[in-house]
């Protein structure tokens, strides 16, 4: 077996989700080796949880999702739903293994049939059990599709993964404290760069630091904009790939917080998720990324969100620990890196120019700083 498996599982257990004696531990798997699912059982058996397996398969997933009979879907959905929250209910800690072997494997579901599966059956379970009432992490396993979207032989992108999870996030930590702070106290967010100008309020919206205990990789510091004040527009420059759909080029215009202008490589798959109900075309996240590991996008949010020298908005719902009041049944990251030109502005500082930070308190978490503190 991989030594890496074990460093992972132990600190999954003891750093992102910190098992204790008697703690039901509901670990869902999709196309993980069998090898890392025993060291995350020996783990957490170890210190003293009880690990509670739930083994899927993204294929007859998609096979259930294409039924033609949206209602007789939608009946299945909130029957699925309701049995697997009120397991959530039973559960202290959830970790999510997902492995992707085909990052299309979505593309033909109907949209609205995605919106059904995103209403009836994950928001039940996990934006309003899971997220609230669990210690919980996630992460994508280095898989042949994920090599592929990074451009890297399997091999390499092992490596690569085991890189950038397996980092100090105790020490990440602490340099990320004088981040959280100002985004805390922080009214007035300008960015801006080649296709944006965008502003918006964060007053009273609150911020968290991320190290290491929702996300595998990890490395960002989230707020939300005040839900009516998002005003401009913006240009994404990585792929996203969200609910089976790839695109490009993603560009957003807002006026009082709304979407009222969308187009991509895909604008009308991207106008249809926009439609998924009234909160999806308002923001419910904003944040800096800053894992100096993850120096480009590879078309998968979990590592693209963390890439040093971007930010990401969130189209949709809005996380209980920076409420702006904006709910839906999407929650949508889109990443824009700005090494190549950008700054960020907070109450009229210039924070971030070109991908690093300017403030001297900030500084520790460039990326020369950082890996070296790590």
């Amino acid at each position: 077996m991989d030594p890496r498996y074990h460093q992972l599982a132990k600190l999954l257990v003891h750093h992102s989700i910190r098992v204790r004696e008697g703690d039901k531990v509901l670990i869902e798997a999709t196309a993980i080796p069998s090898a890392m699912l025993c060291a995350l059982s020996q783990a957490v058996t170890e210190a003293g949880g009880i690990p509670i397996f739930n083994l899927s398969d993204t294929e007859i997933l998609r096979q259930f999702l294409r039924n033609p009979d949206t209602e007789a879907l939608r009946r299945a959905c909130q029957s699925v739903g309701e049995l697997e929250a009120e397991r959530m209910r039973h559960m202290d800690c959830y970790i999510g293994l997902r492995g992707m072997l085909n990052a299309a494997a979505m593309a033909d579901v109907p949209p609205e049939n995605m919106a059904i599966y995103q209403k009836y059956w994950m928001q039940p379970v996990h934006s309003k059990l899971r997220v609230p009432n669990t210690r919980w992490v996630v992460l994508r396993w280095p898989t042949s599709a994920l090599a592929q979207l990074a451009d890297m032989s399997d091999e390499a992108f092992r490596d690569y993964f085991f890189q950038v999870c397996l980092t100090d996030y105790q020490a990440m930590e602490k340099a990320v404290q004088p981040l959280q702070e100002l985004m805390a106290r922080t009214d007035r967010v300008e960015i801006k760069g080649p296709g944006t100008d965008l502003r918006f309020s964060m007053q009273g919206i609150g911020s968290l630091a991320c190290f290491g205990l929702r996300n595998l990789p990890d490395g960002e510091c989230y707020s939300a904009p005040v839900r009516d004040s998002v005003e401009g527009e913006i240009s994404f420059n990585t792929l996203t790939n969200y609910r089976g759909v790839r695109m490009q080029d993603v560009y957003l215009k807002f006026s009082r917080g709304k979407v009222v202008e969308a187009r991509s490589s895909h604008s009308a798959a991207l106008n249809t998720l926009l439609d998924t109900d009234e909160g999806a075309r308002y923001v419910g996240e904003f944040a800096l990324g800053f894992n100096p590991y993850i120096t480009r996008a590879i078309g998968d949010t979990i590592f693209d969100e963390k890439m040093r020298g971007s930010l990401h908005l969130a189209l949709g719902n809005c996380y209980q620990a920076a409420d702006n009041g904006n709910h839906s049944a999407i929650h949508w990251d889109l990443v824009l890196s700005q090494e190549a030109g950008g700054e960020i502005y907070f109450d009229g500082q210039l924070i971030r120019q070109n991908g690093l930070f300017v403030p001297s308190q900030l500084q520790q978490l460039n990326p020369q700083a950082l890996t070296n503190r790590l």
